[in-house]
């Protein structure tokens, strides 16, 4: 594998965990305003606590390395 990593999970920037989610699995007030949306991406701190949703996966982890986080896909 020949590809530079920016930071290795576990170092000096904390993780954050990106998952995808089904809108039907937030609150109503949350569902509201998501319109037609019906799939997202959670970003999620170490503790579990919920910080941001995304539409996009590629937009979770360039918001995630924006905010000095290391993104890390949750299946």
């Amino acid at each position: 594998m020949d590809r530079k990593l920016e930071s290795l999970p576990g170092g000096a920037r904390p993780i954050v965990y990106v998952r995808h989610i089904e809108a039907s699995e937030l609150p109503e007030e949350v569902r509201r305003e998501l319109g037609s949306v019906k799939e997202l991406y959670a970003i999620h701190h170490e503790q579990g606590e919920r910080v941001a949703l995304v539409t996009d996966r590629k937009l979770a982890f360039i918001l995630a390395r924006q905010h000095d986080y290391t993104p890390v896909s949750v299946h």
